[in-house]
This record gives C-alpha cells, sequence and structure tokens, in this order.
C-alpha cells in the first residue's frame, strides 16, 4: 500500500516544533496595515502555538 501524502498546503503554513507541537503564523498582518496600530502589528509578527481544539485536526494532515 502507497505511503498517506501530506496535504501540501497545510505543509506549508505550520511547523513541528521540537517538542512536537504545531506553530502557525497569526492572520490580519498582509494588507490594510495602515488602520492598524504598531503596537497590534509588533504582536502579529511573532508565530504562536495551534490551539490544542484544532491540533488533532492539523496533525492528520501534516
Amino acid at each position: 500500500m502507497p505511503k498517506m501524502k501530506s496535504n501540501r498546503s497545510a505543509r506549508k503554513r505550520f511547523k513541528l516544533t521540537g517538542t512536537n507541537k504545531i506553530k502557525r503564523r497569526k492572520m490580519n498582518r498582509r494588507h490594510i496595515l495602515t488602520s492598524k496600530s504598531s503596537k497590534r502589528k509588533r504582536r502579529l509578527r511573532k508565530s504562536t502555538l495551534v490551539s490544542s481544539a484544532e491540533e488533532r485536526r492539523i496533525r492528520e494532515m501534516l
């Protein structure tokens, strides 16, 4: 039986950390940045972890 294929779009969006948690980028950093405060844009730079509710679904895609 052939190997399972990973979801390529998910592969590009998510990375695994050293402790096997799933890391993701924050949303709202693409366009219309003039209306957002500097503080808000600075917070959006950092990556964050996927919530436990969605982790299982994303793991299956990877």
